[in-house]
């Protein structure tokens, strides 16, 4: 990507934080140490050791709708963790948390396999809000019996991680949840995390990998309102743009405009469309 393309989101992208989707798959994305490092922490488990991570991972479903996942993880005694950030409460409801729960579970068993070897799962997601409106830090969903109320032991986990409250008895996990709303890396409380944020924000190669998402993004975006016969549909095709980079980059509407250079007389037009 050429020096003036980085240089057109470079501002935008410095102002990210790992709350945001996209600064939280670059950090994260083939560092089996960092999401080791943040599972430790929620999960309390000081010894666990992550032997493969992905990002963005793709799941299709033959019969259905697929599932694109923020992270998954595979740990050293083979269970699976899927890892999600949502500062939408619309992107973290119940039962978005049970579909990926049930993708996890059908791209783990090949056909014919006995039902015995399904692997335990974990699926976490990380809120900005208290989408289960308890005010916890942190809710562990599993399933129980209701006439005995002992645990089913399907070992498939759901948790959420309430990042909207900063403080509470795991000052650890209040400390890593302060951390996910840090603009500048040095302000973080947990190093390696800082280290490896830095590195992700100041690295040339590693801006420029999010810039070329970026660009992908609008791209793909363009080419489907050409194809819908919208290409001189000036404002509609800028709009659709926007609501994207809101969407897949989670920026705000001034964000986006932002980022796709627009004049602020331009910008003052389409706010209300938004």
């Amino acid at each position: 990507m050429s020096s003036e393309a980085i240089e057109k989101y470079r501002g935008e992208i410095q102002k990210l934080r790992l709350i945001d989707d996209l600064l939280f798959n670059a950090v994260f994305s083939n560092s089996t140490e960092s999401v080791e490092y943040i599972l430790r922490i929620i999960l309390h488990k000081p010894d666990l050791i992550v032997k493969s991570v992905q990002t963005q991972k793709g799941i299709e479903n033959i019969y259905g709708r697929g599932v694109r996942l923020d992270v998954y993880a595979e740990d050293s005694t083979g269970k699976l963790y899927n890892i999600e950030v949502q500062k939408a409460n619309a992107g973290a409801i119940p039962r978005r948390a049970r579909y990926n729960s049930a993708m996890l579970d059908y791209h783990a068993l090949n056909k014919g396999t006995d039902f015995k070897i399904l692997p335990e799962t974990y699926v976490i997601f990380i809120t900005e809000n208290d989408v289960l409106a308890g005010d916890e830090q942190i809710y562990h969903i599993d399933r129980v019996v209701r006439e005995t109320g002992k645990m089913f032991g399907d070992d498939a986990h759901i948790i959420y991680v309430n990042a909207g409250r900063k403080e509470g008895a795991d000052k650890e996990l209040a400390d890593l949840m302060k951390d996910f709303f840090c603009v500048e890396p040095e302000e973080m409380r947990h190093k390696k995390i800082a280290q490896r944020t830095d590195f992700i924000k100041r690295d040339r190669n590693e801006v420029s990998r999010m810039c070329d998402f970026i660009e992908r993004l609008l791209s793909e975006n363009n080419a489907k309102a050409e194809a819908r016969g919208e290409a001189k549909g000036e404002v509609k095709n800028l709009l659709n743009n926007i609501r994207q980079l809101m969407k897949n980059v989670n920026w705000t509407a001034q964000e986006a405009m932002n980022a796709l250079g627009l004049p602020k007389e331009k910008q003052a037009e389409l706010k209300p469309l938004i």
